[in-house]
């Protein structure tokens, strides 16, 4: 598996207040603001903040069905990038891993699956496409 993961792509969190942090990440920290992407009714649905090449903060918009939804935690999950989605899913399931999600195409464009760890924590495996968003930011 090791030989799969190129590093975390992105750390997760709901958020009450993104114009602060927004402002706080792209004018104070001088962060880039990376792109957005929309719910499926065209509502503002996450904000990514561009770190570095390849790693970005996801912040989601919060709403009382997504913070009851995720018992009210603030931090929602881990990605971790990888080169090639279907060798990923091969070796979870050889290692008896259990797949919570996926694989499916995320709506950013990049193939993803979830898994979770023995403390229930949700990792996001992601292969992040050539056309996508994230691409367009290195």
């Amino acid at each position: 598996m090791k030989n799969l993961v190129l590093g975390i792509g992105h750390a997760a969190y709901n958020t009450a207040q993104m114009d602060k942090i927004l402002d706080f990440y792209c004018n104070k920290l001088e962060f880039k603001h990376a792109f957005s992407i929309s719910g499926d009714g065209g509502e503002p649905w996450i904000e990514f903040i561009k770190l570095a090449d390849g790693s970005f903060l996801e912040f989601f918009y919060a709403t009382p069905d997504r913070i009851a939804k995720n018992d009210d935690k603030w931090f929602t999950h881990t990605c971790i990038a990888v080169s090639d989605m279907d060798a990923v899913v091969e070796f979870l399931k050889s290692k008896g891993v259990e797949i919570t999600i996926g694989p499916r195409l995320g709506k950013d464009g990049n193939p993803q699956c979830w898994v979770a760890d023995p403390d229930g924590n949700p990792i996001e495996f992601m292969q992040i496409m050539p056309d996508s968003p994230h691409m367009k930011e290195l």
